[in-house]
């Protein structure tokens, strides 16, 4: 990375943990950077670095992969995410960009869930060094966790019988309460309670949770 933009990542580090860079600020800094720099630009702000080999993962799961800026950008301007009200959870969420900036973009609370344990840890130590109380990790398969929050997002974390599961269990909260779904690598054309709405991104799918007998 050019010296001058690691520069940049760094005071925009600085900001973000003295609170003062947030929001439509911190969306506006990041898209400033150019395009093919922006993600280890973004990893660098978080000073989050590359991952250690997977572990061995049950059949279904899908290999560490962090879905790019630009998606979770769309994400925050597409999804009116409150904050207070909404709660933001990442399916397989890695080292933790997307709950992160989803926090830092939008005020939502936010948590990923993701299976390798490893992962979990090194999200957990990077969203403390940043200071946000706002954003938790939990290691869990969320094909047999119960699941909750408003706004769910899916960078094609499982396949298979997992991702069913999955749904299911998304279709059982949404019996409660209405849900919003952004997933990135994966569409849901053949999931009934689901409603396609449009997207900023051309590679971002958003679906809202229709009504669903109890």
């Amino acid at each position: 990375m050019d010296p001058a933009l690691r520069d940049s990542a760094i005071e925009a580090r600085a900001q973000v943990i003295a609170g003062t860079l947030r929001g439509a600020a911190l969306a506006e800094l990041i898209a400033s950077i150019p395009w093919d720099e922006r993600d280890a630009w973004t990893d660098e702000l978080l000073m989050i670095g590359p991952p250690e080999v997977d572990a061995l993962l049950p059949r279904g799961s899908v290999p560490y992969l962090p879905c790019g800026v630009d998606e979770i950008l769309a994400l925050a301007r597409d999804v009116p995410m409150r904050e207070a009200g909404d709660a933001f959870v990442d399916i397989g969420s890695g080292l933790g960009r997307v709950a992160i900036l989803a926090h830092l973009l939008t005020g939502a609370r936010a948590s990923g869930i993701e299976i390798q344990a490893h992962l979990v840890e090194r999200a957990r130590v990077v969203s403390s060094d940043l200071g946000l109380t706002d954003v938790t990790f939990v290691h869990a398969n969320a094909a047999d966790t119960a699941l909750d929050g408003t706004v769910f997002f899916l960078y094609a974390p499982c396949n298979g019988p997992m991702l069913a599961s999955v749904i299911d269990r998304l279709a059982a909260l949404a019996r409660r309460n209405p849900i919003t779904v952004a997933t990135v690598g994966l569409e849901l054309p053949d999931v009934p309670w689901l409603s396609p709405r449009t997207t900023s991104s051309d590679t971002m799918s958003l679906y809202t949770s229709g009504t669903l007998a109890p």
